[in-house]
């Protein structure tokens, strides 16, 4: 079932490492969801780089100043992968600009068919070098994704300097209603499973009075999750975790999960 739109999304982030040493957080977040073939009103989420919450197309997708660009952009990845059956609405949920400064770890892109069944999910990564790298997840079969199966993609895309830039992910994505649920697990290349990371929460729909709600909630959640990264970073430094240099990024920053080939 297809998330209703404009719609915030409320919950916890978890990471937990287990070795070669373990560390763990658990923080309370908030997305906003947009459904991609309607603009957002501007008396909800405004241009404006100085508003207090404002969204704009280009710190997403193929960073075009035109909202109607970024349907386009996520379409033209299905495309190249022949994900014919992902025909429905997409929603993308993301952090917005808050007092101009926004910064995405990963926003997530839920591609539908006309049943509203979940078929493809392009998470959009970036890291904090100013970089950032496409995992289109589907099954080969473009079979609906339920919460039961996991699907693999390589690790191809260099996000923390205290891991190395190998191994696989195992994607686990849930939405229905107004339940978002996101697991993403980096595996070592020898299958040993290294980080365990989760997304889970619930949506409500956007209304001037749950934006201000939120924001008061969680006042400058943008500069606050960009510090967290950096005090979690200071937390390996002193217990031993060895930083790991950025290598070259691929020159190839789309790929999709196992199976699936680019036309």
């Amino acid at each position: 079932m297809a998330i209703d739109d404009p719609a915030i999304f409320e919950g916890k982030v978890m990471h937990h490492r287990f070795f070669p040493k373990q560390n763990g957080f658990v923080y309370k977040t908030y997305n906003i969801l947009l459904s991609l073939d309607k603009e957002p009103p501007s008396s909800l989420l405004p241009v404006k780089k100085l508003s207090k919450i404002s969204f704009n197309p280009k710190d997403h997708g193929g960073e075009t100043k035109n909202f109607s660009d970024l349907e386009t952009w996520a379409r033209d990845i299905l495309a190249q992968y022949k994900i014919d059956k992902a025909n429905g609405k997409i929603h993308l949920m993301a952090m917005p600009r808050i007092f101009g400064y926004v910064f995405n770890p990963v926003s997530f892109w839920f591609c539908y068919d006309n049943q509203e069944n979940l078929r493809a999910v392009i998470a959009e990564v970036r890291n904090t070098f100013g970089e950032k790298h496409v995992y289109l997840c589907a099954h080969s079969d473009q079979r609906p994704i339920t919460k039961q199966e996991t699907i693999e993609a390589e690790k191809l895309f260099h996000v923390s300097p205290f891991l190395h830039r190998h191994g696989y992910y195992k994607f686990r994505f849930h939405c229905e209603g107004e339940k978002i649920a996101i697991w993403i697990d980096y595996y070592h290349e020898n299958g040993q499973k290294k980080l365990a990371t989760s997304l889970i929460g619930t949506t409500k729909p956007m209304t001037k009075k749950s934006l201000n709600q939120t924001l008061w909630r969680y006042p400058l959640i943008t500069l606050k999750t960009i510090m967290l990264i950096h005090w979690q970073a200071l937390k390996l430094v002193t217990k031993g975790i060895r930083y790991i240099s950025k290598p070259s990024q691929h020159s190839n920053h789309t790929s999709a999960s196992r199976n699936i080939k680019k036309n």
